[in-house]
Protein backbone atom coordinates (compact mmCIF):
# COMPACT_ATOMS: atom_id res chain seq x y z
CA UNK A 1 0.00 0.00 0.00
CA UNK A 2 2.90 2.36 0.38
CA UNK A 3 4.52 1.51 -2.51
CA UNK A 4 0.97 2.48 -4.10
CA UNK A 5 1.13 5.64 -2.37
CA UNK A 6 4.55 7.06 -3.75
CA UNK A 7 3.72 5.60 -6.76
CA UNK A 8 0.45 8.06 -7.31
CA UNK A 9 2.15 11.17 -5.51
CA UNK A 10 4.99 11.10 -7.70
CA UNK A 11 2.78 10.45 -10.85
CA UNK A 12 0.90 13.40 -9.60
CA UNK A 13 4.25 15.07 -9.61
CA UNK A 14 5.62 13.84 -12.74
CA UNK A 15 2.36 15.02 -15.05
CA UNK A 16 2.10 18.06 -16.54
CA UNK A 17 0.95 21.44 -14.98
CA UNK A 18 1.57 20.19 -11.11
CA UNK A 19 2.26 22.24 -8.09
CA UNK A 20 5.60 21.43 -7.91
CA UNK A 21 6.81 21.63 -11.64
CA UNK A 22 9.61 24.50 -12.18
CA UNK A 23 8.93 27.41 -12.63
CA UNK A 24 7.54 28.25 -15.88
CA UNK A 25 10.23 30.80 -17.80
CA UNK A 26 8.87 33.89 -19.22
CA UNK A 27 8.27 32.95 -23.31
CA UNK A 28 10.05 35.73 -24.81
CA UNK A 29 13.51 34.64 -22.64
CA UNK A 30 16.75 34.32 -25.30
CA UNK A 31 17.37 31.25 -27.34
CA UNK A 32 20.37 30.39 -25.21
CA UNK A 33 21.93 27.55 -23.04
CA UNK A 34 24.21 26.65 -20.71
CA UNK A 35 26.67 23.91 -20.96
CA UNK A 36 27.65 22.70 -17.36
CA UNK A 37 30.64 20.37 -17.03
CA UNK A 38 29.95 17.67 -14.65
CA UNK A 39 33.31 16.23 -12.69
CA UNK A 40 33.45 12.64 -13.71
CA UNK A 41 36.13 10.15 -14.48
CA UNK A 42 36.46 9.17 -17.85
CA UNK A 43 36.51 5.09 -18.38
CA UNK A 44 34.80 2.18 -19.30
CA UNK A 45 30.89 1.94 -18.73
CA UNK A 46 30.55 -1.76 -19.67
CA UNK A 47 31.40 -2.19 -23.19
CA UNK A 48 31.16 1.83 -23.73
CA UNK A 49 33.52 4.63 -22.74
CA UNK A 50 32.89 7.52 -21.14
CA UNK A 51 33.89 10.82 -22.16
CA UNK A 52 32.31 13.59 -20.31
CA UNK A 53 29.02 14.36 -18.68
CA UNK A 54 26.99 17.64 -18.48
CA UNK A 55 24.39 19.75 -17.51
CA UNK A 56 22.27 22.14 -19.63
CA UNK A 57 20.56 24.92 -18.12
CA UNK A 58 18.42 27.27 -19.88
CA UNK A 59 15.78 30.33 -18.83
CA UNK A 60 13.82 29.79 -22.54
CA UNK A 61 10.06 28.56 -22.03
CA UNK A 62 11.34 26.34 -24.81
CA UNK A 63 13.83 23.93 -22.88
CA UNK A 64 12.30 21.10 -21.13
CA UNK A 65 11.73 17.24 -21.70
CA UNK A 66 13.66 16.01 -23.96
CA UNK A 67 12.65 12.50 -25.41
CA UNK A 68 14.55 12.18 -29.10
CA UNK A 69 18.21 13.14 -30.16
CA UNK A 70 19.64 12.94 -33.81
CA UNK A 71 23.05 14.17 -34.82
CA UNK A 72 22.58 16.68 -37.92
CA UNK A 73 25.53 15.81 -39.42
CA UNK A 74 27.10 19.45 -39.23
CA UNK A 75 28.48 19.37 -35.51
CA UNK A 76 25.39 19.80 -34.00
CA UNK A 77 22.55 17.80 -31.85
CA UNK A 78 18.72 17.72 -32.32
CA UNK A 79 16.71 17.06 -29.67
CA UNK A 80 12.77 17.36 -29.10
CA UNK A 81 10.56 17.10 -26.57
CA UNK A 82 7.15 15.45 -25.29
CA UNK A 83 6.07 18.97 -25.95
CA UNK A 84 6.68 19.76 -29.28
CA UNK A 85 9.76 21.81 -28.86
CA UNK A 86 13.10 21.46 -30.64
CA UNK A 87 16.67 22.38 -29.69
CA UNK A 88 19.31 22.20 -32.48
CA UNK A 89 22.74 23.21 -30.64
CA UNK A 90 26.90 22.72 -30.73
CA UNK A 91 27.54 20.08 -28.03
CA UNK A 92 30.87 20.57 -26.35
CA UNK A 93 33.79 19.91 -28.52
CA UNK A 94 32.07 21.75 -31.46
CA UNK A 95 32.72 24.55 -32.75
CA UNK A 96 30.32 27.43 -33.26
CA UNK A 97 27.81 27.53 -29.57
CA UNK A 98 24.95 27.62 -32.29
CA UNK A 99 21.66 27.45 -30.48
CA UNK A 100 18.37 27.37 -31.65
CA UNK A 101 14.89 26.86 -30.08
CA UNK A 102 11.18 26.74 -30.67
CA UNK A 103 8.43 24.84 -31.68
CA UNK A 104 8.43 21.69 -33.88
CA UNK A 105 5.43 22.27 -35.02
CA UNK A 106 2.48 24.17 -35.48
CA UNK A 107 0.66 22.26 -32.46
CA UNK A 108 1.06 22.98 -28.95
CA UNK A 109 -1.61 20.42 -27.46
CA UNK A 110 0.36 18.00 -25.81
CA UNK A 111 -2.14 15.17 -27.23
CA UNK A 112 -1.29 16.06 -30.64
CA UNK A 113 2.66 17.29 -29.88
CA UNK A 114 4.22 14.73 -27.68
CA UNK A 115 7.12 13.38 -29.74
CA UNK A 116 8.73 10.51 -28.15
CA UNK A 117 11.24 9.61 -31.16
CA UNK A 118 12.94 10.86 -33.85
CA UNK A 119 15.06 9.31 -36.78
CA UNK A 120 16.57 10.95 -39.31
CA UNK A 121 18.20 10.46 -43.17
CA UNK A 122 21.82 11.34 -43.50
CA UNK A 123 21.79 11.81 -46.69
CA UNK A 124 18.98 14.03 -47.50
CA UNK A 125 18.16 15.60 -44.37
CA UNK A 126 14.80 14.32 -43.90
CA UNK A 127 13.37 13.90 -40.01
CA UNK A 128 10.73 11.45 -38.96
CA UNK A 129 9.05 11.79 -35.66
CA UNK A 130 6.90 9.55 -33.60
CA UNK A 131 3.72 10.74 -31.38
CA UNK A 132 2.73 8.74 -28.41
CA UNK A 133 -0.65 10.14 -27.62
CA UNK A 134 -1.68 10.15 -31.20
CA UNK A 135 0.34 6.42 -32.46
CA UNK A 136 1.84 8.94 -35.39
CA UNK A 137 4.63 9.18 -37.40
CA UNK A 138 5.30 12.35 -39.18
CA UNK A 139 7.99 13.08 -41.83
CA UNK A 140 9.43 16.59 -42.57
CA UNK A 141 11.94 18.15 -44.48
CA UNK A 142 15.16 19.64 -43.23
CA UNK A 143 13.75 23.43 -43.77
CA UNK A 144 10.46 22.33 -41.74
CA UNK A 145 8.15 22.00 -45.05
CA UNK A 146 6.74 19.17 -46.76
CA UNK A 147 4.96 17.70 -43.29
CA UNK A 148 3.43 14.96 -43.57
CA UNK A 149 1.58 12.56 -40.70
CA UNK A 150 -0.05 9.16 -40.97
CA UNK A 151 -1.54 7.05 -37.90
CA UNK A 152 -0.06 3.62 -39.12
CA UNK A 153 -3.13 0.81 -38.28
CA UNK A 154 -0.47 -1.71 -37.09
CA UNK A 155 -0.16 1.33 -34.17
CA UNK A 156 -3.72 1.97 -33.49
CA UNK A 157 -4.41 -0.43 -30.48
CA UNK A 158 -1.29 0.44 -28.99
CA UNK A 159 -1.80 2.38 -25.41
CA UNK A 160 -1.91 6.21 -26.08
CA UNK A 161 0.47 6.48 -22.81
CA UNK A 162 2.23 3.94 -23.89
CA UNK A 163 2.89 3.74 -27.85
CA UNK A 164 5.48 4.71 -30.19
CA UNK A 165 8.67 5.50 -28.12
CA UNK A 166 11.64 4.49 -29.79
CA UNK A 167 12.45 4.67 -33.72
CA UNK A 168 14.90 4.57 -36.17
CA UNK A 169 15.62 4.66 -39.82
CA UNK A 170 17.88 1.83 -40.55
CA UNK A 171 20.50 2.51 -43.41
CA UNK A 172 19.26 0.27 -45.95
CA UNK A 173 15.86 2.12 -45.50
CA UNK A 174 13.53 0.09 -43.34
CA UNK A 175 12.20 1.57 -39.82
CA UNK A 176 12.34 -0.07 -36.54
CA UNK A 177 9.40 1.59 -34.09
CA UNK A 178 9.02 0.23 -30.58
CA UNK A 179 5.90 0.53 -28.05
CA UNK A 180 7.08 1.68 -24.62
CA UNK A 181 4.59 -0.39 -23.41
CA UNK A 182 2.00 -0.80 -20.52
CA UNK A 183 4.15 -0.84 -16.89
CA UNK A 184 2.60 -4.60 -16.20
CA UNK A 185 4.13 -6.40 -13.53
CA UNK A 186 6.65 -8.71 -14.51
CA UNK A 187 6.39 -7.84 -18.33
CA UNK A 188 9.49 -7.67 -20.20
CA UNK A 189 8.05 -7.64 -23.69
CA UNK A 190 6.82 -5.12 -25.81
CA UNK A 191 5.40 -4.94 -28.78
CA UNK A 192 7.33 -3.50 -32.00
CA UNK A 193 7.07 -3.38 -36.02
CA UNK A 194 9.55 -3.27 -38.73
CA UNK A 195 8.53 -1.36 -42.10
CA UNK A 196 9.88 -1.80 -45.30
CA UNK A 197 10.00 1.53 -45.64
CA UNK A 198 9.11 4.84 -45.11
CA UNK A 199 5.86 4.76 -42.95
CA UNK A 200 4.35 7.91 -44.49
CA UNK A 201 4.43 6.33 -47.65
CA UNK A 202 2.56 3.39 -46.17
CA UNK A 203 4.41 0.70 -46.20
CA UNK A 204 2.94 -2.63 -44.18
CA UNK A 205 5.06 -3.35 -41.53
CA UNK A 206 6.04 -6.81 -40.50
CA UNK A 207 5.08 -7.47 -36.48
CA UNK A 208 7.37 -8.30 -33.81
CA UNK A 209 7.96 -8.35 -29.83
CA UNK A 210 10.91 -6.78 -28.52
CA UNK A 211 12.35 -7.99 -25.02
CA UNK A 212 13.77 -6.21 -22.62
CA UNK A 213 15.03 -6.35 -19.21
CA UNK A 214 12.58 -6.75 -16.23
CA UNK A 215 11.51 -2.99 -14.78
CA UNK A 216 12.99 -1.55 -18.09
CA UNK A 217 10.98 -0.09 -20.74
CA UNK A 218 12.79 0.91 -24.23
CA UNK A 219 12.72 4.61 -25.29
CA UNK A 220 15.11 5.36 -27.87
CA UNK A 221 17.29 3.57 -30.65
CA UNK A 222 19.96 4.04 -33.17
CA UNK A 223 22.30 2.41 -35.24
CA UNK A 224 26.03 1.47 -35.12
CA UNK A 225 28.12 1.80 -38.27
CA UNK A 226 28.31 -1.81 -38.31
CA UNK A 227 24.26 -2.00 -38.74
CA UNK A 228 23.72 -3.42 -35.29
CA UNK A 229 21.60 -1.31 -32.75
CA UNK A 230 21.58 0.75 -29.55
CA UNK A 231 18.22 0.16 -28.20
CA UNK A 232 18.03 2.73 -24.59
CA UNK A 233 16.02 1.61 -21.53
CA UNK A 234 14.95 3.03 -19.04
CA UNK A 235 13.96 2.31 -15.22
CA UNK A 236 12.40 4.34 -12.38
CA UNK A 237 12.68 3.33 -9.03
CA UNK A 238 9.45 5.64 -7.33
CA UNK A 239 10.79 7.87 -4.46
CA UNK A 240 10.44 11.18 -3.37
CA UNK A 241 12.63 12.44 -5.22
CA UNK A 242 12.49 9.24 -8.13
CA UNK A 243 15.21 7.51 -9.11
CA UNK A 244 16.32 6.46 -12.73
CA UNK A 245 18.14 3.70 -14.09
CA UNK A 246 19.16 2.95 -18.14
CA UNK A 247 20.57 0.08 -19.81
CA UNK A 248 21.87 0.09 -23.31
CA UNK A 249 20.88 -2.78 -24.92
CA UNK A 250 22.59 -4.32 -28.37
CA UNK A 251 20.83 -5.87 -30.78
CA UNK A 252 20.68 -7.43 -34.63
CA UNK A 253 18.17 -5.76 -37.01
CA UNK A 254 18.75 -9.05 -38.95
CA UNK A 255 17.52 -11.33 -36.21
CA UNK A 256 13.83 -9.60 -36.33
CA UNK A 257 11.43 -12.11 -37.44
CA UNK A 258 7.52 -11.73 -37.91
CA UNK A 259 5.77 -12.77 -34.51
CA UNK A 260 9.17 -13.55 -32.79
CA UNK A 261 10.75 -11.96 -29.83
CA UNK A 262 13.73 -9.92 -31.04
CA UNK A 263 16.68 -10.21 -28.49
CA UNK A 264 19.85 -8.62 -27.28
CA UNK A 265 22.37 -8.19 -24.80
CA UNK A 266 22.65 -5.33 -21.98
CA UNK A 267 25.91 -3.75 -23.04
CA UNK A 268 26.13 -0.51 -20.47
CA UNK A 269 24.36 0.39 -17.56
CA UNK A 270 23.98 4.30 -16.83
CA UNK A 271 23.38 4.07 -13.30
CA UNK A 272 24.72 5.83 -9.77
CA UNK A 273 27.54 7.00 -8.66
CA UNK A 274 27.50 8.23 -12.91
CA UNK A 275 25.06 11.44 -13.20
CA UNK A 276 21.66 9.96 -13.50
CA UNK A 277 18.41 10.98 -14.62
CA UNK A 278 15.38 10.60 -17.15
CA UNK A 279 17.77 9.51 -20.31
CA UNK A 280 15.15 9.12 -23.06
CA UNK A 281 17.52 10.06 -26.68
CA UNK A 282 20.24 8.58 -28.14
CA UNK A 283 22.10 9.92 -31.19
CA UNK A 284 25.14 8.15 -32.68
CA UNK A 285 27.44 9.74 -34.76
CA UNK A 286 30.02 6.96 -36.95
CA UNK A 287 33.61 7.29 -36.54
CA UNK A 288 36.39 6.94 -39.27
CA UNK A 289 37.74 3.58 -37.67
CA UNK A 290 34.12 1.87 -37.47
CA UNK A 291 33.74 3.31 -33.62
CA UNK A 292 31.18 5.61 -32.87
CA UNK A 293 30.22 8.32 -30.47
CA UNK A 294 27.14 7.78 -28.81
CA UNK A 295 25.11 10.98 -26.74
CA UNK A 296 22.67 10.37 -24.32
CA UNK A 297 20.30 12.87 -23.26
CA UNK A 298 18.05 13.48 -20.22
CA UNK A 299 14.13 14.24 -19.87
CA UNK A 300 14.06 16.35 -16.86
CA UNK A 301 10.06 16.50 -17.03
CA UNK A 302 9.97 19.64 -16.41
CA UNK A 303 10.12 18.82 -12.47
CA UNK A 304 12.24 20.74 -10.05
CA UNK A 305 13.61 17.05 -9.05
CA UNK A 306 15.40 16.30 -12.78
CA UNK A 307 18.22 17.67 -14.67
CA UNK A 308 18.56 17.79 -18.57
CA UNK A 309 21.68 16.19 -18.68
CA UNK A 310 23.84 15.24 -21.87
CA UNK A 311 26.29 12.20 -21.35
CA UNK A 312 29.05 11.26 -24.34
CA UNK A 313 30.19 7.90 -24.78
CA UNK A 314 32.78 6.48 -27.21
CA UNK A 315 31.16 2.23 -28.90
CA UNK A 316 34.64 0.43 -29.83
CA UNK A 317 35.96 -0.15 -33.35
CA UNK A 318 35.80 -4.05 -34.29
Amino acid sequence: MRRLVLLLIVAIGLAPGTWWRSAAPLPDEPASIEIIPIDVEPGNVGALQLLGAWELRSSSSHFHGYSGLVSLGDGTLLAVSDRGRRLRFAPPGSEGGIVEMGLYGEDDDKRMSDIEALTRHPESGRLWVAYEFANAIERQEPDGSGTRRVAPQAMADWSDNAGPEAMVRLADGRFIVIAEGRMLFGRTETEALLFPGDPVEGAEPLRFRFAHPRGYRPVDVAQLPDGRVLILTRAVEWGLPPRFGNRLILADPTEISADQTWRGQVVAEIAEPLPSDNYEGIAIEAEADGGAIVWLISDDNQSAFQRTLLLKLRWPAK
